[in-house]
């Protein structure tokens, strides 16, 4: 008698968040289905988000299509069930929220800018949806908690997945004109997500925010041949971004400002959420190899009593 415990245990274990939020975009597709008209006022319709302000937030949650609210509903379910328990559920929530609002902020600044320099109105009326962004986010935030963590079957470390997720869909933009309706939500949803991760998340337990570690900088997602080239340049946006100049320290290299260390500066901190990415992946597998080993033996009682 075969069990069917490998199979099942891969969809179990899921949050009651994620769970949540897996019905909200279900219930989004079924709804735009319903009622065709409701994608006009839910989507991101650059031309119609004044007034219609809302859509920034409502457009990350409306899959317009069967394979779209598939493909998102199993990201979010899977790549939450590792990334909630080390955020925890608020921290989780917030930052799907900040990301889905900043990618389509940014789509529609993106969207206004290309139609004044092209005069196409395409860019005004085309309805923008989807978790595409939130789910980029999400590998950023893999990369970030599991860096060197291999996949089972590409045998690639976690820290390329936001790389070379963003490659391909570059690529293949180039065979389809529909790439304008995706991959502008991924590349902002990749930035976002790491924007949030580098310099704005909090830490209650240590009072810090972000992560400078040399290993989740802006050059990290660039091959090592290209990091110089990309350091001066994304040096640039920091100071930008932190609206200040930041040092190394000679004595700890944490960030420093007139002596002071800033907020995020400590690199153990960086090693310790590694270190509980990683301690929460492990537990995670170990539970699900101890429910299958017991699965097993109770079908082989089973089998044994019907014989």
């Amino acid at each position: 008698m075969s069990s069917p415990a490998g199979g099942s245990l891969l969809f179990t274990g899921f949050t009651k968040l994620c769970k949540g939020l897996a019905v909200v975009l279900v219930g989004g597709h079924i709804l735009v289905q319903l009622l065709p008209a409701s994608v006009s006022v839910l989507a991101l319709i650059p031309a119609r988000t004044i007034p219609f302000a809302w859509n920034l937030l409502t457009a990350g949650y409306i899959e317009q299509t069967v394979h779209g609210v598939v493909v998102s509903t199993l990201g979010l379910l899977f790549m939450g069930k590792l990334l909630e328990p080390v955020w925890g559920s608020k921290e989780f929530l917030k930052f799907i929220f900040i990301v889905n609002f900043l990618t389509s902020l940014c789509i529609f600044i993106t969207a206004i800018a290309l139609y004044y320099i092209t005069r196409l109105e395409t860019y005004l009326y085309m309805p923008l949806s989807g978790f595409q962004g939130v789910l980029a986010g999400f590998l950023v935030g893999i990369k970030q908690i599991v860096p060197d963590q291999e996949l089972y079957l590409l045998k690639i470390k976690a820290k390329w997945l936001p790389s070379l997720m963003l490659l391909l869909s570059i690529a293949i933009s180039f065979f389809t004109s529909e790439s304008a309706a995706y991959l502008p939500t991924l590349i902002f949803g990749t930035y976002m997500g790491w924007i949030y991760l580098r310099y704005l998340q909090k830490k209650p337990e240590t009072k810090l925010s972000g992560d400078p570690s040399d290993d989740f900088a802006f050059s990290s997602f660039f091959p090592e041949f290209l990091r110089p080239v990309i350091d001066p340049i994304a040096s640039i946006f920091h100071r930008m971004l932190c609206g200040r100049r930041t040092e190394m320290s000679g004595d700890d290299h944490g960030y420093t400002l007139g002596g002071a260390s800033l907020p995020g500066s400590d690199p153990i901190e960086a090693s310790r959420r590694r270190e509980r990415g990683a301690r929460a992946l492990e537990e995670r597998l170990a539970t699900e190899k101890l429910a299958a080993a017991q699965s097993v033996e109770e079908s082989k009682k089973d089998a044994a009593e019907n014989v």
